[in-house]
């Protein structure tokens, strides 16, 4: 996603608003902002200005721009969900408006993200055609009927198709802003914002794997996040384990067996995925499978060969010609 900057990030918020659609995912967003993601946040809705933002709690929501009538070239527009069946998230004058302007706005290369029943609204306006996509579980139908072309996906927490990305259910959006965050920053900012939301990173069965910078990241081991934190920094480094024992001021003993616990793995094979992480970078910058090697901190190809066959179902050759 960095070869086109985003400037803005627009949540759209359709009549009936789940709350946490926007929430969840703005939140996350306003996080990254403050740890330096160079993005302004907008939040807009199919209302008259000066008129309150409806949700499904009842709760009005002021100060809500209504839906421009142009955007930036380079703003992400945002769709959160609503509550009731797929009739009645799209059946009102006001949901009428936002796939209208949806049409006019959200196609044309335009990075177009959808929380939860918002896939449906984008459906509507034809920018799901052709499109593998996912929603709630329970409007899987009607966005099977809405976008006939499109691979409707199940059991997804959220999936990317180009520059279309949908999610499941409510909370799923948070799941698919720290996606979006890793895009637009970097894996490293994303993890930091989970840290400080207190949010596990997950991902479903058939989903891309999570960067190596955000696996075994879900726990609330701070020692732990420590000395992660120092191999993420550097993971091209040697590591003994000693150094890392005295960043978690524990001993050796006691790092590994609590290592394990908290991220699911041994300290070799979470450094040997960072490594291995630096090494597809480069290959996918054209670097050779020897400079690779050089930029993960391993001592020749043959190391790098053996440290991916150990840790990886393909190889350096063909991570290079991908």
């Amino acid at each position: 996603m960095k070869s086109s900057p985003i400037t803005e990030v627009c949540f759209v918020l359709p009549p009936a608003l789940i709350l946490l659609d926007l929430a969840g995912a703005a939140d996350a967003f306003r996080i990254a902002v403050s740890m330096g993601l160079p993005v302004r946040l907008r939040m807009l809705a199919p209302i008259a200005g000066g008129e309150a933002a409806t949700t499904a709690l009842g709760l009005g929501l002021a100060g809500i721009e209504p839906l421009p009538a142009q955007l930036d070239d380079h703003a992400m527009i945002v769709v959160c969900g609503a509550t009731g069946s797929g009739e009645e998230v799209l059946s009102s004058p006001a949901s009428k408006a936002l796939v209208a302007w949806l049409q006019q706005r959200g196609g044309h290369g335009r990075r177009l993200a959808c929380v939860c029943s918002g896939a449906l609204l984008a459906a509507a306006a034809g920018l799901l055609d052709g499109r593998r996509c996912t929603t709630h579980h329970s409007l899987l139908d009607t966005l099977r009927l809405l976008a006939p072309t499109a691979e409707v996906l199940d059991s997804r927490v959220f999936v990317e198709d180009g520059e279309v990305y949908t999610s499941a259910g409510i909370t799923a959006g948070i799941d698919l802003a720290l996606h979006l965050i890793a895009g637009l920053g970097s894996s490293r900012l994303a993890a930091a914002v989970a840290r400080e939301m207190a949010v596990y990173m997950r991902r479903a069965s058939g989903d891309p794997a999570l960067s190596p910078w955000l696996e075994g990241r879900n726990h609330m081991n701070t020692a732990i996040h420590h000395v992660q934190d120092a191999l993420t920094r550097a993971p091209d480094q040697e590591w003994p384990l000693a150094r890392l024992a005295d960043i978690g001021h524990m001993s050796v003993r006691s790092l590994t067996r609590h290592f394990r616990e908290a991220s699911g793995m041994s300290i070799n094979r979470y450094h040997a995925r960072l490594r291995l992480a630096l090494a597809r970078q480069a290959l996918a910058n054209g670097d050779s499978v020897e400079r690779a090697a050089e930029r993960a901190g391993l001592g020749s190809a043959r190391q790098l060969r053996r440290l991916w066959s150990t840790h990886a179902s393909d190889s350096p050759a063909s991570a290079r010609r991908r």
